[in-house]
C-alpha cells in the first residue's frame, strides 16, 4: 500500500470515481453508504463492496493505535438441535491454519506487533478483533480477510479443541452453581426457539461435533456479505479502504440460509422450580420474558432495571444487602437479544437466611413501582448512571469499534450508541411503570429454587 498522511478522506465522491474507474469485478466496487456524527467531534462513515460486506469508519487521532473489528451475522440462535456449540467451537478454530499461513503464525504476528486480539461469540454474534499500532493496520485487514475464506481445518486440531471447550464448559457450567442454574432457567423460559440452549453447546453435542461439521457451518456463514469490518483510530481512510477492497474483494458473496422466525410461547404462568447444588446458602433465580433490544420498551425496561438493580443506591440493593441484611448478592441482566429474551434476577441469600424472604421483598418493590412509579430525582439518577456508563463504554478505539459492531449487528444501525442515549433521557417514570407492569409479573416467570445439597433430604 501507498502510506499518506492518516486521516479522513475530504472529497468521498471523487474517491470513489477514481477507486472504482477501471475496475471490472463488480465485487470489488466501493460503495458509499453514507455518514453521521459520531459524538460532538468524529464522523461515522459506512461503506460497502459490491460483495456485500460492510465497512463502517471512523477517523479519531486521540492515540497513535486503531481497532479492527470483524462481526458475524452468526450465534447460537443459528444452530440445530444436536449441532449446538458450534459457533463457539468454530470461533476457537478461527485462530488455526489458513492456505497461505501454518497454525500459530496469525497469534504470533500479532504478538510481534504488539497487538491485543481476542474473539467472543454469542446468541445473535460472533466477533473477532485487533487492537493495536496504528502503523500495523494493513496486517490485521491481510489477516482476518485470509481467515474469512481460507480457514485450514484438521481432525487432530478439532478434536483438541473440542476438549478445551469441553474443560470450559465444566469450568462454567457444570462445576458452577450460577451456570448450572442458569442454564436450566433458558431451558425452561424458552420451549422452541434456540435461545433455549447455552452458546457454549450442550456436553454431548460438543463431543459429538465433526470436522465435516465445523466447515460446513463455516463455509455457509462466513462470508462477505454476512460480516461488517469496523475501522476507528488514527489511520488513513483512503488507505484502509483499498487495502480493504484488495483483500477482501475477491471473495464471493454466499448464499445464506433464510432464517424462519421462531415465535416463543409466553409465559402465562409461574414455572416453579427447584435445584439442589454444592451451593452455600439458599439462591433464587427469575426469568421474565423480556422485549428485543430494538424494541421500544428495551430502553425503558433499562432504566427499571436501573431503578431495582443499579449500584448500591438502588432499591433491591437498599432492601435485600443494607437494610434486611438478607442478601450477600442481588445483581440482574435485560439481554440485548436480536429477539425477545429474559430479564435475568440473581439472589443470593446470606447464610441462614431463606430465599422465599429475599423475594417476598423484591415482589414488594417491583409492585410498589407498578403503583407508585418513580420520582423525578430517582429516574434522574439512573439515567445519569447509565449515560457514565455508555460514554465509559465509547471512551478507547476498541470500546468505539465494539458499540458500533454491536449495533451495525444486532439493529442494522451504527449510530445505535447516541441514539439509545437520546432514548434514555426522553424516558418519563410514566413509561417505567408501564414496562414494569407489563413485562414483570410475577404470574409470568420462571421461578428457580437453589438450595444447598445438604437440604435434599
Amino acid at each position: 500500500m501507498v502510506v499518506r498522511r492518516r486521516g479522513s478522506i475530504q472529497d468521498v465522491p471523487s474517491f470513489l470515481d477514481a477507486a472504482n474507474r477501471g475496475i471490472r469485478s463488480k465485487r470489488r466496487h466501493i460503495r458509499f453508504v453514507g455518514e453521521s456524527p459520531f459524538g460532538p467531534r468524529l464522523r461515522l462513515r459506512r461503506f460497502e463492496l459490491g460483495n456485500g460486506l460492510r465497512i463502517c469508519t471512523v477517523v479519531d487521532k486521540a492515540a497513535p493505535v486503531v481497532a479492527y473489528h470483524t462481526w458475524y451475522r452468526v450465534g447460537s440462535r443459528h444452530e440445530s438441535p444436536g449441532k449446538t456449540g458450534l459457533a463457539h467451537l468454530l470461533e476457537h478454530l478461527m485462530f488455526s491454519a489458513t492456505k497461505t499461513r501454518p497454525a500459530g503464525e496469525f497469534d504470533a504476528l500479532l504478538e510481534r506487533a504488539g497487538a491485543e486480539s481476542n474473539a467472543a461469540t454469542w446468541t445473535d454474534w460472533t466477533c473477532y478483533y485487533e487492537n493495536l499500532p496504528h502503523r500495523y493496520l494493513e496486517l490485521a485487514i491481510e489477516l482476518e480477510a485470509d481467515r474469512m475464506a481460507n480457514l485450514v481445518l484438521k481432525q487432530a486440531q478439532v478434536a483438541s479443541e473440542k476438549e478445551v471447550v469441553a474443560n470450559e464448559r465444566m469450568y462454567r457450567v457444570d462445576d458452577d452453581v450460577e451456570g448450572t442454574a442458569t442454564e436450566k432457567l433458558y431451558a425452561t423460559a424458552f420451549r422452541k426457539h434456540p435461545y433455549r440452549w447455552p452458546t457454549i453447546g450442550w456436553m454431548d453435542d460438543i463431543r459429538g461435533l465433526t470436522k465435516e461439521d465445523c466447515l460446513q457451518f463455516y463455509r455457509r456463514y462466513y462470508a462477505p456479505n454476512n460480516a461488517v469490518v469496523i475501522v476507528v483510530g488514527d489511520f488513513d481512510e483512503q488507505t484502509a479502504l483499498e487495502g480493504i477492497r484488495e483483500h477482501y474483494g475477491t471473495y464471493r458473496a454466499a448464499n445464506l440460509p433464510e432464517e424462519h422466525t421462531v415465535r416463543e410461547t409466553a409465559l402465562r404462568r409461574t414455572k416453579p422450580l427447584q435445584l439442589f447444588l454444592p451451593a452455600s446458602t439458599e439462591k433464587v433465580q427469575l426469568g421474565y420474558r423480556a422485549p428485543p433490544f430494538g424494541h421500544p420498551d428495551h430502553v425503558p425496561f433499562t432504566l427499571a432495571h436501573e431503578v431495582l438493580f443499579g449500584g448500591r443506591a438502588s432499591r433491591i440493593y437498599r432492601q435485600l444487602v443494607n437494610e434486611q441484611e438478607l442478601a450477600s448478592e442481588c445483581r440482574a441482566s435485560i439481554a440485548p437479544f436480536v429477539y425477545a429474551g429474559l430479564y435475568e434476577v440473581w439472589l443470593s441469600a446470606r447464610p441462614g437466611q431463606r430465599g422465599n424472604a429475599m423475594l417476598e421483598i423484591f415482589d414488594q418493590e417491583v409492585d410498589r413501582i407498578t403503583r407508585v412509579g418513580v420520582d423525578a430525582e430517582e429516574l434522574d439518577r439512573v439515567k445519569n448512571r447509565y449515560e457514565l456508563f455508555l460514554l465509559q463504554s465509547l471512551d478507547s478505539v476498541g470500546g468505539k469499534a465494539e458499540q458500533i459492531g454491536f449495533y451495525e449487528t444486532v439493529l442494522g444501525t451504527s449510530e445505535g450508541p447516541f441514539e439509545r442515549l437520546e432514548a434514555i433521557r426522553q424516558v418519563t417514570s410514566k413509561s417505567v411503570q408501564r414496562v414494569c407492569k407489563k413485562y414483570l409479573r410475577p404470574a409470568g416467570r420462571v421461578l428457580l429454587e437453589v438450595f444447598p445439597e445438604e437440604q435434599a433430604a
